[in-house]
């Protein structure tokens, strides 16, 4: 089973930037979520949330290659 959030290396990783843009990535996409009455955890953001944000995907399985 896949862990339900990804981290700024990952992250890093996915969008070929550093470490230090994804965290400030992951810090936007947790107010977004935020705004929206959802919890989060700091330096972690839902895998779901951020395939939607960046390639408007709903389920990660149906983006090819991960």
């Amino acid at each position: 089973m896949e862990n339900t959030f990804i981290r700024a290396e990952d992250v890093a990783k996915e969008l070929d930037i550093s470490k230090a843009h994804a965290y400030k990535i992951i810090r936007l996409l947790n107010e977004e979520l935020e705004k929206k009455g959802f919890l989060t955890i700091p330096g972690r953001v839902s895998r779901e949330y951020f395939f939607e944000r960046f390639y408007g995907i709903r389920k990660e399985a149906e983006h090819a290659g991960i």
